[in-house]
């Protein structure tokens, strides 16, 4: 009879198989895009973007990068 492994137990296995298989763990930190103040930073950052002498050559570079990857565009 087979024993029922608890979640903790799948968990470890499944993080096992992924290290083995040269993955690692990583965590990393994200804006909320609930948090108060969010659309009006993100407003006031677009607007500083907009504002930029150097805005086009990065849409142009954007738009360049885009169109090597196959299906994007």
């Amino acid at each position: 009879m087979s024993k029922t492994l608890s979640s903790t137990e799948k968990v470890r296995h499944y993080r096992q198989s992924l290290r083995a298989a040269g993955m690692k763990p990583v965590q990393f930190w994200a804006t909320d895009p609930r948090a108060p103040h969010f659309a009006e930073t993100i407003e006031r950052q677009c607007r500083a973007i907009n504002a930029s002498a150097e805005e086009q050559e990065i849409l142009d570079f954007c738009d360049a990068a885009a169109a090597d990857i196959e299906g994007w565009v």
